[in-house]
This record gives C-alpha cells, structure tokens and sequence, in this order.
C-alpha cells in the first residue's frame, strides 16, 4: 500500500489539502452547501488550476451520490431538467475556454468565479428574505448557462444555482435534492470532457478519490448531523470570510 501511495508522487502540504477537500466535500453535500467553495481555492493553490479541477471532480461524484440518495425522495425532476440545456451550453463554453488559457489564467479565472459566487451568497445573506429573483425567462437562461461555465471552470457553481432554486422558493430537503440530482448530472457529464479534452482525469486522480472515499464518507455523516446543531448563519459567515481570503491569494 505504501509503495502504491508513493506511486502517487504527492508532497504534504497536496495530501493535506486533498483530504481536507474531501471532507469539506462530504460535508457540503448533504450539509451546509457553501463549505466547499472553501477547498476550491486551497485545492487550485497546491495543484494549479485545470490539474485541481480533475481531481476534484471525482471527488465531488462521490458526494453527490451521497447526496442523492439521502435525498432521494425531495427532488422536483421538472426544476433539475429545465436549467440544463443552458448549462450543458455553459460547459461546451468552459470546456473551449479552459482549452485555450495558460493554467496560471486558468488559476486566476478560478479565483474570479469563486470570489463572484461569494458575492452572490453575501447578497442574499444581507437581503434575506427581502431578496427579490428576477422569474423573466432571460434569468433562468443565464443561471443555466453561468452554472455550467462556472461548474466547468472551478467546480464553483453551487451559489449560482441555489439562486435560481431561492427563486422558485424551494423549501430545505427539496432544494438539497433537486440541487443533489442537477449537480450529479452535470459532473458525470464533465467526466468524458475533462479526460478526453482537458486529459487531466487518470488514474492519478481516480486512485486518490478511493482513497479518499472514507474520508468524504465521515464529511458526508457529520454533514447530516452538524447541520442541525450548529447555528448556520455565523457558520456561512465564517465560510464565507476564509474562502474570499483564499480566493483573494489566487489572484494575487
């Protein structure tokens, strides 16, 4: 087993920031969903930016399986298919402009998209329930599209979605389940694009998501606990606040 952890020719400071990755992505998946715009960053910091997207990908199909099927019974399948033509537009665009940028770019534009999804969450935090989504057609084209560029880019499109979900007023277990099914749909189909066009999915990172399965496992577990016990709002302040600071060091 050693010899085979050796093969994967990772320092510390990269095994650290992947298990740290994905135990956030466990959490994020079936608790508080804007914990994993924290590990975005870190992760794209000690691999560059397209080589962290590949890793994180299979990570993050782990987690939605969980998600799916801890909320398997909440998901409206009308309000996952109708955003994803738009989406599926929003990848094909990511994929092409991910294609062509130099991974310092590609670490850069990661940083743009985190710190613009954070805004969003500090948006509708501030407004609570005084936020107003727009329901025009243009809006809803534009959530599509802006989460499959984003999900493409940074795998950061979570705060971009829960809008358009905030929108249609989903309560808790349908939001997380219909978010659960768009984003699981989404991520397998970014699988043949990242390995074939973007050939940053191996055996490297298919061997490191085993591995890391426990630990998503144990996220995963305290995700469903957690969220009930602790006080949520300071919480995503907390999340939100050291994901901008490591968002802010990409591009810097």
């Amino acid at each position: 087993m050693s010899s085979f952890i050796q093969m994967l020719d990772l320092n510390l400071i990269q095994w650290i920031t992947v298990i740290i990755t994905a135990f956030l992505i466990g959490f994020s998946k079936t608790g508080i969903g804007g914990v994993m715009m924290l590990a975005i960053p870190i992760l794209a910091s000690a691999f560059g930016g397209r080589d962290s997207t590949g890793i994180m990908l299979p990570m993050l199909l782990v987690g939605d399986i969980f998600a799916i099927l801890y909320y398997r019974r909440s998901v409206e399948w009308r309000n996952v298919i109708t955003p994803l033509p738009w989406a599926f537009i929003g990848l094909a665009l990511g994929v092409i402009v991910g294609n062509y940028i130099s991974d310092k770019t590609f670490v850069m534009l990661i940083g743009v998209i985190v710190l613009f999804c954070l805004s969003i969450l500090v948006y509708t935090e501030k407004k609570g329930k005084n936020f107003i989504v727009p329901s025009d057609a243009w809006f809803y084209i534009l959530v599509g599209i802006l989460s499959g560029f984003a999900s493409m880019i940074g795998n950061a499109a979570g705060p971009i979605f829960s809008v358009y979900l905030l929108a249609l007023g989903f309560k808790k277990n349908n939001f997380m389940g219909t978010n659960a099914w768009f984003f699981f749909i989404i991520n397998f189909t970014k699988i043949p694009l990242q390995i074939f066009v973007w050939h940053n999915i191996g055996i490297k990172s298919l061997t490191i998501t085993v591995l890391m399965i426990p630990i998503i496992t144990i996220g995963a577990i305290l995700g469903f606990f957690i969220l009930k016990k602790i006080n949520e709002k300071y919480f995503r302040y907390l999340v939100i606040v050291m994901t901008a600071i490591a968002a802010l060091k990409l591009l810097i």
